[in-house]
């Protein structure tokens, strides 16, 4: 399984929005979940995307989605599927919305520990790093691709990780980087 995590700095923490770009970016967001669940025609079989939002009124909250064939996903209405996970968040308590879909109050630094306590080998998306063409297959197993929105990752975070993977020299959008990722492992066959 492909596991993804996605920082976003000002993404709403409650559904009460109507704009997605008034709503820290939600929009990117939207394109975010696409890019990671969905293939032509079909939803990928084999991802589990995080979603961290740290903007207000209530952050942060952590939004997972395990890919199955029971996940309530469509294209048309990304926004309103997490519209309805941040609603129903509960306080103190992980709750699955929907089958594959998850809300709670966690940071992006309890979500990164907790990952690496499962053995996790966590990957920071950055054009500086080690271009992951020269990674190994054993390299590209049970990994994390860790990314932000527009505004980058949390400084402070940044510098516990010292593995960097890069897909290129250009600055991708966070959805196309996420579909560049897919494709490398997909070619490969992992």
């Amino acid at each position: 399984m492909i596991e993804f995590i996605y920082f976003s700095q000002k993404a709403r923490t409650s559904g009460n929005w109507q704009d997605p770009m008034k709503a820290g970016r939600m929009d990117i967001v939207f394109n975010v979940v696409i890019a990671s669940l969905f293939l032509s025609h079909k939803i990928r079989e084999n991802v589990h995307l995080h979603l961290i939002f740290n903007g207000p009124p209530n952050p942060p909250m952590h939004l997972e989605f395990i890919s199955n064939k029971d996940m309530p996903v469509s294209k048309k209405d990304i926004a309103g599927l997490i519209k309805r996970m941040l609603y129903k968040y509960k306080e103190g308590r992980k709750t699955e919305v929907f089958p594959g879909c998850f809300i709670e109050k966690k940071s992006f630094s309890k979500v990164i520990e907790e990952l690496e306590n499962k053995g996790k080998k966590i990957y920071i998306l950055d054009k500086k790093g080690r271009f992951i063409r020269e990674l190994d297959d054993k390299d590209l197993e049970n990994v994390v691709f860790v990314l932000g929105d527009h505004e980058g990752l949390p400084k402070k975070e940044l510098k516990k990780f010292k593995e960097r993977v890069s897909i290129g020299k250009e600055t991708y959008f966070a959805s196309h980087t996420m579909v560049i990722v897919h494709n490398e492992l997909d070619v490969r066959g992992l």
